[in-house]
């Protein structure tokens, strides 16, 4: 265990020697006018943010960028700790990657790995594209392990894979990647709050994604709108940690809370990496959990997306388990508003997810209960129908054991609709149900619930 030590103003004076004052952390400044062979000061201010990074060193400090755009620069830090390079105060300078060719694998126009103590603000990035299946561009690339990272009020925008290979799930890209590699060493204390990430091209990827060995995380207060795959999602059980720890709990994003977001126009259609037998696919999420554990989805508001909000898992050697899903409102949803549980009789399993209070408010249906969900409660949302043949629930029938399908309660909502009390309808194990009562007599389930009729629910 390490100790803690506090040293007096005093005492760090006398370790630095008699009349040397403690070291200030260095700030450089850099503008798009500036020279790579001036002193850094803010009258003489550096070309490039590497060298600005470069230039400060093991012990760190800040780099300052002024306004204007930086052509084909990327920043690269590994192994660095306390940096920060943030925007000068009402400034906005911008990181345009147009040009640049962009390598195989992953790679951003910001990247920071195994690196900690890291803050990237106020930065403008764009441009980063590609056409190469075995190219993944990022806007914001956090790798290995490390902590303390704080990512915001940054706008990342019109990047991504350009790739129009139709059904092809090669092409990828990311706006923000958080992506824990180290078996050994999480990613952990990371902050990414207040940014923009919009008009991206991503292929089978995400806009804002938690991946891996990610342990103690928060994602609050993001606007994240327009674009063609999932707005946040928080993974486990990928090939992010491959080997004998990929099925364990090392590979999981967790621990972490999705508040205060609001994610608006996710959808898939148009995007080639979701063309299936002649058709696009409307399964793009706002926000999504797959295979993640003990997370808050709070507060947030996700509007006209494929998917409003999902807890599921890919993997059937995995599992998406400990996620409360409460107070947030999803609106226009092209396919539904609430999805859990396994999409096949192929994936893992979700349990112990709470889902309450929240207002879900269009889809067709508004609630998907999928495969292999258990020990789960659905009570108190208001759950509406904006469409008289819309399904209000939709439950597949179950498969696999007794203890995969045990514990699903639902109660105390609130449902609505266009259609008549009695002429609403519910699917439940395949089954369509005519009216809250034949659905709650043949399922079990919403006792305490209430129907009412809305006229015009849209």
């Amino acid at each position: 265990m390490r100790l803690r030590r506090t040293v007096s103003i005093v005492a760090a004076a006398a370790l630095c020697g008699p009349g040397v004052p403690a070291r200030s952390p260095a700030i450089l400044y850099v503008s798009p006018g500036g020279s790579d062979h001036a002193s850094g000061t803010a009258s003489h201010p550096l070309r490039t943010p590497q060298a600005a990074v470069d230039r400060l060193g093991r012990p760190g400090g800040t780099v300052q960028l002024a306004g204007g755009r930086y052509l084909g620069q990327r920043i690269v830090l590994t192994g660095r700790s306390h940096v920060t390079v943030r925007a000068a105060a009402g400034s906005a300078p911008v990181l345009d990657g147009t040009g640049l060719t962009v390598p195989d694998d992953q790679s951003g126009m910001v990247e920071i790995h195994d690196s900690s103590a890291i803050t990237i603000s106020g930065l403008t990035i764009t441009g980063y594209r590609t056409r190469s299946l075995s190219a993944v561009p990022i806007g914001i690339f956090v790798s290995g392990s490390g902590h303390s990272i704080r990512l915001t009020h940054n706008h990342v925008h019109h990047l991504g894979n350009d790739n129009g290979t139709l059904g092809s799930f090669d092409i990828n890209a990311h706006g923000i990647a958080v992506y824990g590699t180290d078996p050994a060493a999480s990613l952990s204390d990371i902050r990414v709050d207040g940014n923009e990430l919009d008009h991206l091209v991503l292929g089978a990827s995400e806009t804002l994604v938690l991946n891996g060995n990610v342990d103690g995380w928060s994602v609050t207060g993001n606007v994240i709108h327009d674009d063609n795959n999932i707005g946040i999602d928080a993974i486990g059980f990928e090939d992010t940690i491959s080997g004998a720890a990929r099925f364990t709990e090392v590979n999981r994003a967790r621990h972490g809370v999705i508040a205060g977001n609001h994610v608006s126009r996710i959808i898939s259609a148009g995007n080639p990496a979701y063309w299936e037998d002649g058709s696009w696919c409307d399964c793009a999420d706002g926000i999504y959990v797959d295979g993640g554990t003990a997370i808050t989805i709070a507060g947030n508001r996700v509007d006209a997306s494929d998917i409003g909000i999902e807890a599921a898992s890919e993997w059937k050697q995995g599992r998406t388990n400990a996620i409360t899903i409460t107070g947030n409102t999803v609106t226009g949803s092209g396919y539904t508003s609430l999805a859990l549980g396994g999409y096949d009789q192929h994936r893992g399993e979700a349990y112990d997810i709470t889902v309450s209070g929240n207002v879900l408010h269009g889809g067709s249906p508004a609630m998907l209960l999928q495969y292999y969900i258990h020990d789960t409660t659905i009570t108190g949302n208001a759950i509406t129908a904006t469409e008289a043949g819309a399904d209000l629930i939709d439950r597949d029938k179950p498969a696999g054991t007794a203890a995969q399908n045990a514990h699903l309660v639902l109660d105390h909502n609130r449902y609505a609709g266009p259609a008549k009390p009695g002429h609403e309808l519910y699917l439940w194990n395949d089954v369509t149900y005519h009216g809250l009562a034949a659905y709650q007599a043949a399922s079990g389930e919403d006792h305490s619930s209430t129907y009412t009729l809305v006229a015009d629910p849209r």
